[in-house]
């Protein structure tokens, strides 16, 4: 620990108390390392503050000694954008201990959560006032509030609803010299300026440090269809989505994914079935809560049948079939992550591109790469892949992270900038994709975020080496 460290621990002692500061290194260790285990890192000390207050006394108190801090609320980025440098040279922020919801208005439809809030007790609370959040995805169990807003992250129902950005309404942040910015206010317009709650939604906790978040609420539906089909391909799959788009304006999910990926799931989770028994080269999840309910949605399926768009499809019975159907689509990453080693990239593109992207993306990277395999999945409805290049069998994990890895990033996101597309579509930057982002972005994109970076936060000390650095870095810059 170095003596500004020291210092800055002594400095919060009375403020913390015992439960604020972590120093044991067995209890700080499994937060030292992210989700995939591609980035480990080191830290002599977790600070866990329990207020917004005390935030305030732990950014102003870092920023006092020069003391670099990196935010974290569940740990489950994908891109290593909670997880601190390796050479211990900053202190872990814990939020998981701002676990309130501090209102809920049903008639409203808002609810003012604290960013250590789960995902999943978010949804349980949302669902006890008759209301729900409708964002979902597979890490809900240990999401939190915060790391979704500064992540802006997506999941499966952005089709309808939007991304974290769309269901902020407001936020409360600690900013980088410890002065708290109260934005909670839900207001409808207000054209004072920059909008400060857009700017740090996604901003990977670089700019400021998110206590708490005014979010919006929907309604519960009365009624909620699941569906699985069995397509002929993406393509195929594009021309259903825009047929159901055309007659019902509640579609909220319609997911697509490769039979090998469906296989690699159903073999993963004991006990798993696949939904339909044909087996076809590609899969849909859909999920509407329209009024007419089924019937609707037997309507769109056996038009598509009769089309020969699809070739079998099933709608979920009950409401524990539709559960069983989503447990499949949420168990993909760990499933995938089973398989063995691969460059994991996610990604997006125009929607009406992405069937085609699919397809021909995974074609090049084989042709490019012997002996690898290539495939995608992902939300056809808002154009997000998660596109993923396996290793040869047999390749040793250390060389081809260390070697191969960085090669087919660059090949995969050279495809996705000449598709018109975002190298990252909701997992964020990170540390795991600055480099890309640099090499990728152009030079007004990149001095603009800087600007932004230098402005707000002139030390450096928030979340050090993540989404963009200071200086450039670039050859030439």
């Amino acid at each position: 620990m170095t003596p500004a460290q020291t210092a800055l621990l002594d400095s919060l002692a009375a403020t913390l108390g015992p439960k604020g500061i972590v120093t044991d290194a067995e209890r700080i260790a499994p937060w030292l390392v992210d989700w995939r285990r591609r980035f480990h890192g080191a830290a002599p000390a977790l600070l866990a503050p329990a207020s917004t207050a005390e935030v305030s006394a732990v950014v102003t108190a870092a920023a006092a000694h020069g003391v670099p801090l990196v935010p974290q609320g569940g740990n489950s980025s994908m891109v290593g954008g909670a997880t601190p440098p390796a050479d211990g040279s900053a202190l872990i922020l814990s939020l998981r201990r701002m676990t309130a919801i501090r209102r809920l208005d049903a008639a409203a439809n808002l609810t003012v959560a604290e960013a250590g809030v789960i995902l999943s007790d978010l949804h349980d609370a949302a669902l006890a006032a008759g209301r729900r959040f409708p964002l979902t995805l597979g890490a809900k169990g240990h999401a939190t509030v915060g790391g979704l807003v500064s992540t802006n992250a997506g999941g499966t129902q952005v089709l309808r609803f939007g991304s974290m950005r769309g269901l902020v309404a407001g936020l409360e942040v600690v900013l980088a010299d410890g002065s708290v910015h109260d934005g909670l206010a839900p207001l409808k317009k207000d054209n004072r300026g920059y909008d400060l709650t857009q700017l740090l939604i996604g901003a990977e906790g670089t700019l400021g440090i998110v206590t708490a978040a005014t979010l919006r609420l929907a309604p519960e539906p009365a009624t909620r269809t699941t569906a699985w089909a069995a397509v002929r391909d993406p393509a195929a799959a594009l021309t259903l989505l825009r047929r159901c788009q055309a007659s019902s304006d509640a579609l909220e999910s319609f997911e697509i994914l490769p039979q090998e990926t469906l296989a690699a799931v159903l073999a993963y989770v004991p006990g798993a079935r696949a939904p339909v028994a044909t087996t076809a080269a590609w899969h849909l999840l859909i999920e509407h809560s329209d009024p007419a309910g089924a019937a609707l949605t037997e309507r769109w399926l056996g038009e598509a049948l009769a089309d020969g768009l699809i070739a079998d499809a099933t709608i979920a019975a009950n409401a524990a079939q539709a559960a069983d159907f989503w447990r499949l689509r949420e168990s993909i990453s760990d499933a995938e992550r089973a398989l063995g080693p691969a460059s994991q990239h996610d990604l997006s593109v125009p929607v009406d591109t992405m069937p085609r992207f699919m397809i021909e993306a995974a074609a090049a990277c084989e042709a490019r790469f012997p002996g690898c395999h290539a495939s995608g999945f992902g939300h056809l409805g808002d154009g997000n892949v998660h596109f993923h290049v396996r290793a040869a069998p047999g390749t040793d994990p250390a060389r081809w992270y260390a070697e191969e890895v960085p090669v087919v990033t660059r090949f995969v996101d050279d495809l996705v900038i000449a598709a018109g597309g975002s190298i990252a579509a909701e997992h964020g930057i990170g540390q795991m994709k600055r480099d890309e982002l640099e090499r990728t972005s152009s030079p007004a994109r990149l001095a603009a975020l800087r600007a932004v970076k230098a402005a707000m936060d002139p030390l450096g000390i928030l979340n050090p080496g993540k989404l963009v650095t200071l200086a450039p870095t670039r050859a030439g810059q």
